[in-house]
């Protein structure tokens, strides 16, 4: 692992807060205080010991200082640039949230990836568990879990009273999570069990304060399990879309931009179809005359590009996040010290996925590439998996969220920490898997058909995620006519050779998380497009690390803001 004081720092001048960046801060520290799980995640402390109130009041709670905040906003006089963003991204942020509230879609939120039912346990793998101090601090949170879940149960079930449950797919799911986070192999009996500070035992009586914190959690979990099973899955609706109007809503918020729905759903397939080709091009190079099955079997019958356990694959993962860094910074990218630094984990949970967490505010805890990998699975294909690495760590998620963090003399801490957009931060990891291609990083053609086969997926979101939310006719290549589950998945599985257990999950993901999915094509189109502006207005006086160091700097704004912010738009 590279060690940060081994990189220079580049230079920037320092910035006099504004009257606008203590608007953000003062809506960052309330914000904090009321969701105590996000100030975990976004490396703020103070608020280790507290979960989010999740009832009716909690959400009610939060919606008044959006409101306020935007009000404050409405008044703002911005002094330069930089607060001309501030503004944008939070009038964008904030606004879109509070359309989301009045819908009634924040009390209603339950699905398989990302919903209060996670969020709450997903705290706990962010917390630091190397001393009895530390463990004290995870005790005392965990006590809280059966509290939260209380709260999380009075607004689904409000939710309920107003016709909003989520789909009988995304119930049933959840109740299975519920069943397998507290079963006697499940988190909470795994963490107790493997609980020490450092190398030592805990102490005896944090050990006991810890035991009996996950005992009552675990008990909440299978009492949440036992409500959604009883109590919201016999009048949760068949259908898994959210219809037109809602989808638009999600859309929006995901991507931070207006699409053309419609035009998005043509291009998805056409994008396919111009991945597919490729794939069977590289196809060829495998194994002349070879299909796109036969190519990714030879693959994986090949011994080098073969890894067998966990320990293997994160040894894997670091080697290569460690090695692109070394090879990318001061050359394609400037990266700071502190972001040269990022940790490859093996995540405590199985559901599946991989994903990308990043550092607290000071890098104390470093940027984190997590692999959810699901029970069962021990055998690993790097030439399907290299392309993620440069998704999640140089130049994806790490390069762009860790900079961020450390831009603490241009930007405040709303800025960044909290201001993020998954079509620009998603986008922007696959833009970044695209730049890897063209700096030849994928020119080997297992890596590439791996690539080719990511995109592929995310290509295959868009379609599925657009098609059935909205009603659009699905492709003749599944028969046309609506959208069914059965269709859904035949269309993924034609497109996408990941394990049926992943594939299941990444469709429930879809028909439970409205217009996340597709934002990551989406992002990425938008992101090439406005690379290709900046090209035609800069000519040959274009500079490519110039133009990335210009559009990271501003942070994880909405697309639109970004847009408007390196055009130079914003007034």
């Amino acid at each position: 692992m590279t060690s940060p004081s081994s990189a220079p720092t580049p230079a920037h001048p320092t910035r006099t807060p504004s009257a606008v960046d203590a608007i953000a801060e003062d809506y960052l520290t309330r914000y904090a205080a009321l969701s105590p799980i996000e100030a975990t995640y976004l490396g703020l402390p103070g608020h280790d010991e507290d979960l989010d109130d999740l009832s009716p009041a909690g959400y009610a709670a939060m919606s008044a200082l959006r409101q306020e905040t935007l009000a404050r906003l409405g008044d703002a006089v911005p002094t330069d640039d930089i607060d001309r963003v501030t503004i944008a991204s939070m009038r964008d942020r904030l606004g879109v949230a509070e359309e989301k509230y009045a819908a009634g879609m924040d009390e209603m939120s339950l699905n398989v990836i990302a919903s209060p039912m996670q969020n709450v346990r997903d705290a706990f793998d962010l917390m630091p568990q190397d001393t009895d101090d530390h463990w004290r601090t995870i005790a005392t949170r965990m006590a809280k879990v059966p509290a939260a879940l209380e709260q999380y149960a009075a607004s689904l079930t409000l939710a309920r009273s107003r016709g909003d449950v989520a789909p009988r797919r995304q119930v049933d799911a959840c109740v299975v999570q519920c069943r397998d986070l507290t079963d006697d192999d499940g988190y909470f009996v795994k963490l107790v069990a493997g609980a020490k500070a450092g190398d030592a035992e805990l102490d005896p009586a944090v050990k006991s304060d810890l035991a009996v914190a996950a005992e009552a959690a675990r008990a909440a979990y299978g009492k949440l399990g036992d409500f959604l099973e009883t109590e919201l899955a016999p009048v949760a609706p068949e259908a898994d879309a959210c219809g037109r109007e809602r989808y638009a809503l999600h859309s929006r918020d995901f991507v931070g931009a207006v699409v053309d729905l419609e035009e998005t759903y043509r291009w998805g397939q056409e994008e396919l179809a111009r991945i597919t080709a490729q794939m069977q091009e590289v196809a060829e190079q495998v194994k002349p005359g070879a299909t796109i099955e036969d190519a990714i079997a030879i693959l994986n019958a090949d011994p080098a590009y073969r890894l067998d356990g966990t320990d293997a694959l994160r040894d894997w993962m670091q080697g290569k996040a460690d090695e692109v860094i070394s090879n990318l910074a001061d050359v394609h990218f400037d990266i700071p010290g502190p972001v040269r630094r990022i940790e490859c984990r093996i995540a405590p949970t199985q559901t599946g996925g991989i994903y990308y967490t990043g550092p607290s505010d000071d890098f104390t805890r470093p940027g984190r590439m997590w692999w959810s990998v699901p029970k069962g699975e021990t055998t690993f294909y790097t030439w399907s998996e290299l392309t993620t690495v440069y998704h999640e760590g140089v130049p994806g998620h790490h390069l762009q969220v860790a900079q961020t963090v450390f831009r603490r003399e241009l930007l405040n801490t709303w800025r960044r920490l909290a201001s993020w957009t998954s079509g620009h931060g998603e986008g922007w990891a696959l833009y970044a898997e695209r730049l890897m291609a063209e700096l030849g990083y994928l020119d080997d053609p297992g890596n590439r058909m791996g690539w080719l086969d990511a995109q592929s997926l995310r290509a295959a979101r868009v379609v599925i995620d657009i098609g059935v939310h909205c009603g659009f006719e699905a492709p003749d290549e599944v028969g046309g006519g609506e959208w069914t589950y059965d269709k859904a998945w035949a269309f993924l599985t034609a497109h996408a050779h990941e394990s049926e257990g992943k594939l299941r999950f990444e469709l429930n993901r879809y028909l439970g998380w409205p217009g996340q999915a597709p934002s990551y094509k989406i992002g990425e189109r938008l992101w090439l497009s406005l690379r290709e502006q900046v090209r035609e207005r800069d000519g040959a006086a274009f500079d490519m690390k110039a133009f990335h160091r210009q559009a990271l700097d501003l942070g994880g704004v909405s697309l639109d803001t970004l847009r408007d912010a390196v055009l130079g738009r914003l007034g």
